[in-house]
């Protein structure tokens, strides 16, 4: 399995997200969003810390509006967490590293 957050776009949506084995973190970003490049680093990380139970995939929202619509994402930087087709978690904004790894733990752990 690739380690680190891989780009996807609406066309690949349903492949790599709605029919992985594992949980995906979905990641909604823009390039214009600074916000979005103070998050990047904890997505990585959790890319890579993660990389045995959890897939991560990165969706820039302009190039993609159909996925974006989708699951609602009313700004960026935007997270759902899904599992079998489900969203677990959706977040919106900034979060600090430690509450990402956190909240990956709770429910990564719980399986």
């Amino acid at each position: 399995m690739s380690k680190g957050a891989i780009t996807i776009t609406d066309a690949e949506f349903e492949t790599e997200v709605l029919t992985a084995d594992l949980p995906v973190l979905v990641y909604f970003w823009a390039s214009w969003c600074g916000p979005c490049q103070l998050m990047s680093p904890a997505i990585n990380l959790a890319a890579t810390k993660y990389s045995d139970r959890l897939k991560i995939v990165k969706m820039e929202i302009d190039p993609n509006p159909l996925t974006v619509k989708q699951y609602q994402v009313e700004g960026v930087p935007a997270l759902r967490l899904i599992k079998n087709n489900l969203i677990l978690e959706s977040i919106e904004g900034v979060i600090s590293k430690d509450k990402l790894l956190s909240l990956l733990d709770q429910h990564l752990n719980s399986n």
